[in-house]
């Protein structure tokens, strides 16, 4: 949530926007983020909208958070989860959407490793391994 918050500040998503597009200039990349396809890198090679589910993303969440004593309820993070997406998909300033040419992957059903294959399949794919 404070990273939703944070980069809904104008200031910061100028300078993060500047630093973003300098990287992706000086270097042969992968970005991940809510408006890379949309708004950083609109000309990108490959551009893939990443989702699962949010209850999935909360269980994933959940996994990763039960191994600390502090870990809050699964509830709690699936709250959390809608609502940031809901922050994000609606805010004024680089708002969260796939990008019209984009290729959706949904990794509900998929585990990491599917996930990453999929991925690499994409970039292959639309780069013709030239990357």
């Amino acid at each position: 949530m404070a990273a939703s918050r944070t980069s809904a500040v104008p200031a910061v998503r100028a300078y993060l926007f500047e630093t973003q597009k300098k990287i992706a200039r000086e270097n042969n990349v992968i970005m991940d983020g809510r408006d890379i396809g949309t708004v950083v890198l609109p000309d990108a090679d490959v551009k893939i909208f990443l989702t699962a589910s949010a209850e999935e993303r909360a269980n994933r969440r959940y996994k990763e958070l039960s191994v600390k004593p502090d870990c809050p309820p699964y509830e709690d993070i699936l709250k959390d989860i809608i609502q940031r997406d809901y922050q994000d998909m609606n805010r004024e300033t680089s708002p969260l959407k796939q990008a019209e040419d984009a290729v959706l992957v949904d990794t509900t059903e998929l585990d990491l490793e599917q996930s990453a294959d999929e991925i690499v399949r994409i970039i292959s794919e639309r780069t013709a391994g030239e990357i």
